[in-house]
């Protein structure tokens, strides 16, 4: 999941520079969002139709933080609505943590809880650019995986599980259908975070049975729309979105240092970049569900306002689009 943590320019540096557009921008979250009684948007899981929030949390750097914070973060998530909670094996301490903050809050069964598992071996692929780390092949795999999650999430089943890297779907595609059958897991899915495995993942959304695809996306990498999204909404297959705000590095906080969000926005309870930036990948109508990284409350307040109020239509998404790009 993307993590706005750690962009050259935070999101903290954009709203110290003053971009923020009107009063609402100095002002928590969620006091223009659920505590001014916006309604909370919703998209139906196309399988199913079982409806989840557009905006969760992404936890790849949980372990980064302590048990109170994810504790914190996770009460007032539930608080302003949320439900997606998007983690995985390989994201260090963060099942854990999430496993202990559910239980004492008694939180779990109000949430859509998602996790990913690698094959033995598995890695990222394809290489990374210079500079991006690559995670170590994990040494546990398959079942004993599975189980692994379940203990550390304190859980007996997984509302979504996921092969995490295209390198490990081949090999645990038969075991997420058997769990499925199992009633261990309600989901299935897959996911990549690579533009240029795009029309792989589209392969294999073809071949595999799977409820839930995740997927790069966002205003300034917009090429999942070419192929991924249109089989998503061919064989009904929900959209997970990660990396809302540019890629790992988050680069549209960076981008929009030195710009002022357009009045307009406001008409669609648009009070920060990230909304905007969450907004406008929500509003794809073949995406069910965004799950943009945090580790801050106040990054937690400000992307889940984005899940409130209303989502642009086509016409406006063409409008960010040109702004974006300096043609409007």
């Amino acid at each position: 999941m993307s993590q706005q943590d750690d962009s050259r320019f935070s999101r903290r540096d954009v709203v110290q520079a003053g971009l923020l557009a009107g009063v609402g921008a100095a002002l928590p979250a969620s006091l223009f969002a659920a505590d001014r009684g916006l309604q909370l948007i919703t998209k139906a899981i196309p399988s199913t139709g079982e409806k989840i929030p557009v905006i969760g949390i992404g936890t790849n750097r949980f372990g980064d933080i302590d048990v109170n914070t994810v504790r914190d973060l996770l009460k007032r998530m539930n608080e302003l609505g949320g439900t997606v909670i998007d983690t995985a094996g390989r994201y260090t301490g963060s099942e854990e943590r999430i496993g202990v903050a559910l239980k004492d809050l008694n939180l779990r069964s109000r949430m859509f809880l998602v996790s990913k598992m690698n094959s033995v071996g598995a890695v990222n692929d394809p290489p990374r650019p210079p500079g991006e780390g690559r995670l170590p092949p994990d040494p546990v795999s398959g079942i004993d995986s599975f189980n692994r999650s379940l203990q550390r999430l304190q859980t007996d089943k997984i509302d979504l599980m996921m092969a995490h890297w295209l390198s490990s779907v081949d090999t645990l595609m038969p075991l997420l259908i058997d769990l499925k059958k199992a009633g261990k897991v309600r989901y299935i899915g897959i996911t990549t975070i690579t533009p240029q495995q795009h029309p792989r993942i589209a392969d294999y959304m073809r071949k595999y049975p799977v409820d839930f695809v995740q997927v790069d996306y966002a205003l300034d990498n917009r090429s999942a729309e070419t192929e991924v999204f249109k089989v998503a909404r061919q064989k009904k297959i929900a959209i997970s979105v990660a990396q809302p705000f540019g890629g790992a590095d988050s680069p549209l906080f960076a981008a929009a240092r030195n710009r002022k969000l357009p009045d307009w926005a406001a008409e669609f309870g648009i009070a920060s970049w990230g909304q905007f930036f969450l907004k406008y990948v929500a509003s794809h109508p073949a995406v069910t569900c965004v799950a943009p990284g945090i580790t801050k409350l106040s990054h937690l307040e400000d992307n889940l306002a984005a899940g409130r109020g209303r989502l642009p239509n086509a016409a406006t998404r063409k409008k960010m689009e040109a702004f974006w790009e300096g043609k409007a």
